[in-house]
């Protein structure tokens, strides 16, 4: 697949289907976080739009088996984008979705991440709301219940659970300026 291709939503979305329909829950979550950003996309500067939904498509890549290198699937996702030859944005986006720099302190992957830089964005904040807004089987779920339900399903002592804890400010933060990008809608 040509890499200009990945950044188109229709590019991302067979990318995503060539690689995470095997792992159930987590291609119903893609497909459902794929939906919402298409619902979110007004909240970006419309030439940011399909790229949003491309990298809703992409941000959990990195779980598919055979990308796992390191085991943090922000960062195998964004080094297999990187190979395929993604634009640097792209491949920044998918390294950075929903505070990854957290749960990569708590595994010692900082440096790793580091790699990609993160940028501050309404596209970031806009993935990281599609993402903290959609459940594990793909269902719309508010914030809170989206937090709620990332904190009972990861043991307190995971990474995962520490990482999200610490986490919430930031992403309470993207939730609520992609809301208030949208004029105060709900999320």
């Amino acid at each position: 697949m040509p890499s200009s291709l990945l950044e188109t939503p229709r590019g991302a979305a067979g990318l995503a289907r060539s690689l995470l329909p095997p792992l159930g829950d987590r291609w119903l979550h893609t497909q459902g976080v794929a939906a919402r950003a298409r619902e979110l996309a007004q909240a970006v500067p419309e030439g940011e739009r399909g790229l949003l939904v491309a990298a809703a498509w992409l941000h959990d890549i990195g779980y598919a088996p055979p990308l796992h290198d390191s085991g943090f699937h922000p960062l195998d996702g964004a080094r297999h984008l990187t190979v395929l030859g993604a634009s640097g944005r792209l491949v920044r986006l998918v390294a950075h979705h929903s505070g990854a720099a957290y749960e990569a302190e708590q595994r010692g992957l900082s440096a790793e991440l580091a790699v990609y830089e993160r940028e501050d964005s309404a596209l970031l904040d806009a993935l990281t709301c599609a993402d903290m807004t959609t459940g594990p089987a793909g269902q719309r779920l508010g914030f809170k219940r989206r937090l709620d339900e990332i904190l009972v399903r990861y043991p307190p002592d995971s990474d995962v659970h520490t990482a999200v804890s610490t986490a919430v400010p930031y992403l309470a933060g993207a939730v609520a300026r992609t809301s208030e990008r949208l004029g105060g809608q709900p999320m």
